[in-house]
C-alpha cells in the first residue's frame, strides 16, 4: 500500500487581462475541442526563460503571452495557428508545438512565426500537442490529433537537429504531454484517454521496446501536461480534477496539489532558479497557479 500524498495549495501568481479575454466562440479549435463553448481562451504550454519570464499559450486564438516575474501579463504574438506546447530554445526564440501548422519557430522580439517542420514525407501530422528538448539537441514531441480510446492512431516522434525524423511509437489513445528522465534513458507520455503515463525505455540505437504503463489514474480527463525536475520527480497535470500531482521518480505519490480556481490544470513548468516552485496553467479561469513544494 502506497502512502497517501500531502495535500498542497496553490495561489494565483497571474491572470489573463480582461482586454485579452475573448468574447466570441468562432474559433474552429473551440468549436470541435469545446463543442462550442464560449471560452475567453484556453492556456498551456508554459516555460520560462534565462531572466524568469513565464511564457504560456491560448491554443484557439493563436497567442502567445509573458507573465513578468511580478505577474504582469503582455502579449507577445498573434498568429494564424493553435500554439499549444511550447520551449525557449535559444535566448529570444521558441519552438511551438502547434496543432494547425506542426513545429513553429517564434522570435519572441520581433513575434515573427516561422516553419520548423511541418511535412514529413509531404504528409501533414494530425495535430501537434507537446514538446520536450533532450540534453543532445533532439525534440521529442507528440502527435495527438483526434486520437483516443475509439481511434488509437496518435503518435510520439524524435528530431534530431539534423533534420531526420524517427517515429518512436504509433497506435496511441491521444498523446500529450512530453518529457525524458534525468538520464535520458526513458521518454514519459501522458496519454490522455488512457488516463495513463506511458514509459518508453530508449535502446542504444534509439529505438524503443517493451513500452509499458507507468502510472494509472483515474476520473477526470486524463493526464495532460507533464514537467520533471532535476532530481527525475514528475509533475503531471491532471485536467477534470483541478489537481497536478507529484510523483516520485519511481512513480510513488508524494504530493496532491489541488487548484484555487477552475478545474482544467493543463500544464505546468518548474522555476527553473527555484524547484521548490510549480507553475500550473489552468484554462477555466484564465490563470497561472503557483505552489510551493516542501522540497
Amino acid at each position: 500500500m502506497l502512502d497517501q500524498p500531502i495535500e498542497l495549495q496553490t495561489e494565483v501568481f497571474a491572470e489573463l487581462p480582461e482586454k485579452w479575454r475573448k468574447k466570441d466562440t468562432t474559433a474552429e479549435w473551440l468549436i470541435v475541442q469545446r463543442r462550442g463553448f464560449k471560452t475567453h481562451s484556453f492556456l498551456e504550454g508554459p516555460c520560462f526563460d534565462a531572466a524568469g519570464n513565464l511564457y504560456f499559450t491560448d491554443i484557439p486564438y493563436g497567442r502567445i503571452f509573458k507573465a513578468k516575474p511580478s505577474g504582469e501579463v503582455d502579449l507577445v504574438a498573434e498568429y494564424d495557428g493553435e500554439p499549444n506546447g511550447m520551449k525557449i530554445v535559444e535566448e529570444g526564440v521558441a519552438l511551438i508545438a502547434d496543432h494547425k501548422l506542426g513545429l513553429v519557430r517564434l522570435n519572441l522580439v520581433t513575434a515573427e512565426v516561422s516553419t520548423y517542420f511541418d511535412r514529413p514525407l509531404l504528409e501533414r501530422f494530425k495535430g501537434l500537442n507537446d514538446l520536450h528538448i533532450a540534453d543532445n539537441g533532439d525534440i521529442y514531441f507528440t502527435d495527438q490529433g483526434q486520437s483516443g480510446l475509439q481511434d488509437p492512431s496518435g503518435k510520439v516522434y524524435r528530431l534530431s537537429p539534423q533534420g531526420r525524423l524517427d517515429c518512436l511509437l504509433s497506435d496511441i489513445p491521444s498523446p500529450n504531454g512530453i518529457v525524458l528522465d534525468p538520464q535520458q534513458e526513458h521518454v514519459l507520455v501522458a496519454v490522455t484517454r488512457a488516463n495513463q503515463v506511458w514509459r518508453l525505455p530508449l535502446l542504444l540505437d534509439g529505438s524503443t521496446s517493451k513500452v509499458g504503463a507507468y502510472i494509472n489514474l483515474s476520473g477526470g480527463v486524463g493526464p495532460d501536461g507533464l514537467a520533471r525536475d532535476s532530481a527525475g520527480n514528475l509533475a503531471v497535470c491532471h485536467p477534470g480534477l483541478g489537481i497536478t500531482w507529484i510523483f516520485s521518480p519511481w512513480g510513488e505519490p508524494l504530493y496532491r496539489i489541488r487548484t484555487c480556481r477552475g478545474r482544467m490544470t493543463t500544464n505546468c513548468a518548474y522555476d527553473p532558479s527555484d524547484e521548490s516552485l510549480l507553475y500550473i496553467t489552468d484554462s477555466d479561469s484564465g490563470s497561472i497557479l503557483r505552489a510551493r513544494l516542501p522540497r
